[in-house]
């Protein structure tokens, strides 16, 4: 009896080995097919064109026809937001100003948000709406808000790629459906990706919006790596039938940042699957140390909507480099501790507020009129913007917020630590009031802190920072930032 159960035992014993041996190969296998089946995903698809960019070094770490010409679909939508982003920043149009629709921005084919001929939504609306459900009735009402008409938007959308470098791409409308002269690269698209990040920190949280509520509809977001793969915290999804699936995507991680594109994948899951993979390949080997070299050259050429109808005048294009994904700085009296204050794209952009461009060759992209530089951040004589004395402040940090209507002319700004800076503008009232609206949202997390505002150029050129200072290490401003962001408030954390 014995000897029967210790065979039976042994038996057993080989039994479940085997098994589990079994389960292991399996497993080996399907691992290796997944990826081979992801990283050969380019040679099974003509249409494929993929590029991955380090965002602090402006390094290519993986490029697959990066060059080659696609069909930008949804992706077009980026660029629309970055000219609405430029509007809001220098104070053109407000979050909460309405955008009419036409019956031309009503008529558009789905996805849309189905707003009614004569009817408006704020500006904010649409940014979410554009961002989550990728609405073409949406981005053309915009294109008329903004533009004055579509195809003149179209045009400012072109002239914009051109000041960004993006010298492949080729804009016709505004949401990215078929047109077979609207194309774009995978490195213009990534090169658009970083703009909108560095450029817009303070409206960029808006591409990491899971859902967005509208009337009695929540509308979620079409990217599904949101909230799946660690460190992604956008951007944008695209897709038609001549296009395929577009996606292109921001990580950030332990320091790391990168931005990668994928287009022409020929289904939505495939797509997300390289993606994932090449997130998850390559966000480890991006780099951890604070780059500086890469900022895009960012020129503001907005209009106001009541300018909208008036014609676009032909400018300079910046003279900038094409052998890489990035442009070099180019400004001049940058001093070192201009990025030391910050190891982040964010306090970068910040710095790029106060330095000059240096005056490019003039150049035209292939008979798109190109605006000019908009004056709004510099003076006539076209030196470096100095910042002038704040023009209101606040008694230093208490236990008690500090009240902003109590704010006092020609007081001393914080003179050290870290700020938050919330906008611009180029009204001291409405400045005024970005803070009271901040501070009234922030609650406790702006408890301590100390509105304050700083004008910056001079006359008619003057802008408005408005900023809560008083936070003395970094990591303080920027977990006060995050707070705020989750209140649906944009900032961005820079050296004081």
């Amino acid at each position: 009896m014995r000897l029967k159960s210790i065979v039976v035992h042994k038996v057993l014993g080989s039994f479940n080995f085997a098994a589990a041996f079994r389960r292991f190969v399996v497993a080996a296998v399907a691992v290796i097919v997944t990826t081979v089946a992801v990283s050969s995903v380019a040679h099974a698809n003509p249409k494929y064109a993929g590029i991955v960019i380090d965002a602090k070094t402006g390094k290519v770490l993986y490029g697959e026809n990066a060059d080659s010409l696609r069909y930008p679909a949804s992706l077009t939508k980026m660029m629309t937001l970055y000219m609405v982003f430029e509007a809001l920043e220098a104070g053109r149009i407000s979050l909460s100003s309405k955008v009419p629709f036409s019956a031309n921005a009503a008529k558009e084919p789905p996805s849309k948000l189905g707003v009614g001929k004569g009817r408006s939504i704020t500006v904010e609306q649409a940014i979410l709406s554009l961002v989550t459900r990728s609405a073409n009735d949406v981005a053309t009402a915009l294109a008329e808000y903004i533009g004055g008409s579509e195809q003149r938007f179209a045009q400012m959308m072109t002239a914009k790629a051109r000041n960004l470098g993006m010298t492949k791409t080729t804009y016709r409308n505004a949401h990215g459906l078929p047109n077979t002269a609207q194309m774009t690269t995978a490195r213009d698209q990534a090169r658009l990706s970083i703009a909108l990040r560095q450029h817009f920190p303070q409206y960029y949280g808006y591409f990491s919006t899971r859902s967005f509520r509208f009337g009695k509809q929540t509308i979620g977001n079409h990217n599904r790596l949101l909230g799946q793969v660690r460190g992604v915290d956008g951007i944008k999804t695209g897709y038609t039938r001549a296009a395929g699936y577009n996606l292109a995507t921001s990580a950030e991680l332990g320091g790391r940042s990168i931005v990668a594109v994928v287009l022409g994948a020929t289904s939505g899951a495939r797509r997300n699957a390289q993606m994932t993979s090449l997130v998850q390949r390559y966000l480890p080997a991006a780099s951890s140390t604070r780059g500086g070299s890469n900022v895009i050259a960012k020129i503001d050429t907005s209009v106001a909507p009541s300018q909208a109808t008036a014609a676009v005048s032909a400018g300079d294009v910046p003279n900038l480099p094409q052998t890489g994904p990035m442009p070099g700085v180019r400004y001049t009296g940058v001093s070192a501790q201009a990025y030391a204050a910050s190891s982040s794209a964010n306090a970068a952009s910040a710095a790029l507020e106060t330095m000059r461009p240096v005056a490019p060759a003039a150049t035209t992209g292939a008979g798109v009129p190109v605006p000019q530089p908009a004056p709004a951040y510099m003076p006539d004589s076209g030196a470096a913007v100095a910042p002038v004395a704040a023009t209101e402040s606040v008694a230093a940090a208490s236990a008690t917020p500090p009240d902003v209507d109590s704010v006092t002319t020609a007081s001393t700004t914080p003179s050290s630590g870290w700020v938050v800076q919330i906008g611009t503008s180029p009204d001291k009232e409405l400045a005024m009031d970005l803070l009271r609206n901040a501070q009234d949202k922030g609650g406790k997390v702006l408890r301590s802190a100390t509105p304050f505002t700083v004008a910056y150029g001079d006359g008619a050129k003057q802008i408005y920072r408005a900023r809560f200072g008083g936070f003395h290490e970094q990591k303080d401003a920027v977990n006060a930032c995050n707070a705020l962001k989750k209140k649906g408030i944009g900032c961005w954390a820079a050296a004081q």
